[in-house]
């Protein structure tokens, strides 16, 4: 009996061992969304897009576990201590803890005109399903300069190159502290697009009577290659002057343009012919020169002969690399009538140079 009392008290004595001593309860969560720290703006023409990354954790470090909607917050101050009233809302359903989040906001035109050279305020709030928020994200500033509509471009080769060109469009012009470029990129058709890079900046400075006349801005493609597609874009850019600095904001871009780079251009013509006979007693020959062409694509020069009344023959079977040329088949009595053309490295051919003639003697 005594050996059952001591065992009975030894094994209460482990169960209370067991359960230990409990500890001070824990607060409750506020379940509070952290603010994003990384938001970022981008705009295009009136399109502002922000983007974030959905927080994970509440304000006091535990996991989003109740994640509600995100407002999008602007305002004309430098710096925002509340969203109100919000631009937009973000619906819970198109958000994840951790993962990336955007939204698309377009600037009302009024805001733009009112002050073209000053800045716009952004920031989100990130709620949980309550509608509680545990604060604004990091703010940024957007320029509320006007932006231009896109210009239609148009195509074609020249001589020199593909060539683009198009009307002005209205407003967009280089003067004024708001002023306003149009920004040509090129890329070749088989390239991604992220392979697309600016060219060249065009400014419009009007003519003097500009309202009475039809214009068009252009760009030759200098630097294209032959036998190759390009894709052009023209966009206007919006260009504010503060302090020290310029500010950029992009409008909308043209549709797209392509231009096969097809060379059916000739050479210029040879011009400055000039045939003159030599002749030793065993050997007799005209000897031919003319004033070298310089287009940057020649390949050389094809040599045409003639007899009194008949057509034009060329005579060298292969291009002639030099502005000279030694015709040897004559014979005597002969009055040779030659004329000169240039070839490129593509083959067009140029118009024939005027005549030269020589008589060969009895």
């Amino acid at each position: 009996m005594r050996t059952f009392i001591v065992a009975a008290l030894l094994g209460t004595a482990l169960l209370l061992v067991g359960c230990g001593t409990p500890g001070a309860p824990l607060p409750p969560t506020l379940d509070l969304p952290q603010p994003p720290d990384d938001l970022k703006a981008t705009r295009k023409g009136d399109k502002v897009t922000l983007t974030w990354t959905v927080p994970a954790q509440t304000t006091d470090k535990a996991l989003v576990k109740h994640l509600g909607a995100t407002r999008v917050c602007r305002s004309s101050q430098t710096m925002m201590s509340e969203c109100a009233p919000a631009v937009g809302e973000v619906p819970a359903t198109q958000l994840q803890a951790g993962k990336p989040a955007s939204y698309t906001d377009t600037l009302p035109p009024d805001l733009q005109q009112q002050n073209p050279t000053g800045e716009t305020t952004y920031a989100v709030e990130v709620q949980n399903t309550r509608g509680r928020a545990g604060g604004l994200s990091t703010q940024v500033r957007v320029p509320l300069a006007p932006t231009f509509p896109a210009p239609a471009v148009s195509g074609r080769v020249t001589p020199y190159g593909p060539e683009i060109f198009w009307r002005p469009v209205n407003g967009c012009v280089g003067q004024g502290q708001v002023s306003c470029i149009y920004r040509v990129h090129r890329r070749l058709k088989e390239e991604a697009p992220e392979k697309e890079a600016a060219i060249k900046d065009i400014t419009d400075v009007p003519p003097a009577n500009a309202a009475n006349v039809d214009y068009e801005l252009k760009l030759s493609d200098n630097l294209a290659e032959w036998e190759k597609t390009y894709v052009y874009r023209v966009t206007p850019i919006t260009r504010v002057a503060q302090g020290n600095g310029v500010v950029e904001v992009e409008g909308d871009d043209s549709p797209p343009v392509e231009i096969l780079a097809h060379d059916t251009f000739p050479p210029a013509v040879p011009s400055g012919v000039q045939a003159v006979y030599s002749g030793l007693a065993a050997q007799k020959f005209i000897d031919l020169t003319w004033a070298p062409v310089t287009d940057a694509d020649l390949a050389g020069y094809n040599l045409y002969r003639r007899e009194e009344g008949a057509a034009p023959v060329k005579i060298n079977s292969e291009t002639i690399k030099t502005p000279a040329v030694r015709d040897g088949n004559i014979r005597p009595g002969a009055t040779y009538y030659y004329s000169v053309s240039a070839v490129d490295l593509r083959g067009n051919e140029s118009a024939k140079s005027a005549e030269t003639s020589e008589k060969v003697p009895e």
